[in-house]
């Protein structure tokens, strides 16, 4: 299959395990178990550079949800392009976990700390800080679910 379209199947399964991700953390957040996610991080941080000061609040949220949809769906992106060939529903579902666990330590190890939004997790004093690993690993784990299908319809 030709890269642009394998990173296309790869957006699109990006985009499903974003929605699965946002549901999970919704879970967690009615449970109190969890705090604000990357992207609210990034959106507090340019507030708080004062870049968004004559932005009204539902365009924040508006960024912040479109900041999550772009994270997800290029990370899906990239993992298309990493993931040349299709195997069975078991071995992409967990290539997948592992690749959005991958993407977790990327992202909450050096993206996040380098911009200011956030502290390496090393440096936090909370068991809570594994949770963005689990529902990054279910983002994953949903993606190679979608990109196996997705694969499966479109040769």
């Amino acid at each position: 299959m030709q890269p642009t379209r394998r990173a296309a199947l790869g957006a699109l399964g990006g985009a499903g395990g974003t929605v699965a991700l946002t549901v999970f953390r919704k879970v967690l957040a009615a449970a109190g178990v969890v705090e604000k996610t990357a992207p609210e991080q990034v959106v507090g941080k340019l507030e708080s550079l004062g870049l968004l000061e004559s932005w009204t609040p539902a365009a924040r949220r508006a960024l912040t949800v479109a900041a999550h949809f772009a994270y997800g769906t290029g990370i899906g992106a990239a993992f298309g392009l990493l993931r040349r060939e299709r195997d069975d529903l078991a071995t992409e579902t967990a290539v997948g976990g592992a690749l959005g666990v991958l993407s977790w330590g990327l992202n909450w190890t050096v993206v996040l700390p380098l911009l200011g939004a956030h502290v390496p997790p090393w440096k936090q004093r909370s068991i809570l800080v594994a949770l963005p690993i689990l529902d990054h690993a279910v983002y994953g784990a949903v993606w190679g679910v979608l990109n196996r299908a997705l694969r499966s319809r479109i040769r």
